[in-house]
């Protein structure tokens, strides 16, 4: 994984084994902690499945226990369904898959490299959606399952370049996500276009217009005129604002200080307050 000028920690997965979902997975604890210490609504993040698949390459999948790509779909699905139960009956009612693939699937640079690994990426967008929805055909009606497209995030570095045509109508269109978490804070991301792929009704696209990045305070105006301009391929009630991604999504963190941070979340709020007045 090649971060544009850093490299994080060497990393690789292999299957050896059925994948599953065991009763004791450390992120069910990491869930509790944050349950029985907050005073709102904890929000747990889990690597997406997509995520899982795209970073594998053929020989690092034992042939004997994963004859093909559907099989591991199969299992793929299953695992995350029972993660969604699992972390439900800790009492999660928000649940975000973290998502590189998509992004991946953007680039054509990233395409590339993992077609050199010997992963087909044709059709991989369709057969992505499709597994996604397998997984969420059975979610609890009162728990939301959103997802965010990272391009990157690693000492304020990133990976992925390109808009969201390749994907969006897969992703937006037919991908049952509650809300998409969409980095919109620089020209890699492209134009607002793929928006209009977001059907009308409850799913929401989160515009990731304020960068995590760095500590620089964005614009007010220039992120208003840029949520009114978003808002001419989908509605502005299904869309809303956050930062692109998180502040440390890696052990080292961004390249800002915690004031900094705290200073850009309380300038999305203003913000959003002004474009979405709360009720």
């Amino acid at each position: 994984m090649a971060f544009k000028g850093l490299a994080p920690k060497p990393h690789a997965v292999h299957i050896t084994g059925k994948v599953g979902f065991p009763a004791d997975h450390p992120m069910l604890e990491h869930f509790r902690f944050v349950r029985d210490h907050a005073s709102v609504l904890a929000k747990q993040c889990i690597p997406a499945p997509t995520v899982m698949h795209f970073r594998l390459a053929p020989k690092s999948i034992d042939s004997d226990i994963y004859p093909d790509r559907d099989a591991l779909f199969a299992d793929l699905a299953q695992t995350w369904r029972d993660a969604i139960a699992a972390f439900y009956a800790e009492g999660c009612r928000y649940l975000q898959f973290d998502d590189t693939a998509w992004a991946y699937l953007c680039s054509e640079t990233e395409r590339q490299r993992a077609r050199e690994r010997g992963l087909d990426t044709e059709g991989l967008a369709d057969a992505y959606s499709a597994l996604l929805n397998e997984i969420l055909r059975d979610r609890p009606a009162d728990m939301t399952i959103t997802t965010h497209v990272c391009r990157g995030n690693f000492r304020s570095t990133w990976i992925a370049s390109g808009g969201y045509e390749p994907v969006a109508r897969q992703l937006l269109g037919e991908t049952g996500y509650d809300d998409f978490f969409l980095e919109y804070d620089t020209e890699r991301a492209g134009g607002f276009e793929p928006l209009r792929f977001l059907p009308r009704g409850d799913q929401r696209v989160v515009l990731g217009l304020i960068t995590s990045k760095s500590g620089a305070l964005e614009d007010p105006e220039a992120v208003r005129a840029r949520i009114t301009e978003a808002a001419q391929f989908a509605p502005i009630e299904q869309l809303a604002l956050s930062p692109q991604c998180g502040f440390a999504s890696t052990e080292e963190g961004n390249v800002l200080t915690e004031a900094q941070q705290w200073a850009k979340l309380a300038e999305i709020v203003r913000i959003a307050d002004e474009v979405w007045p709360r009720v």
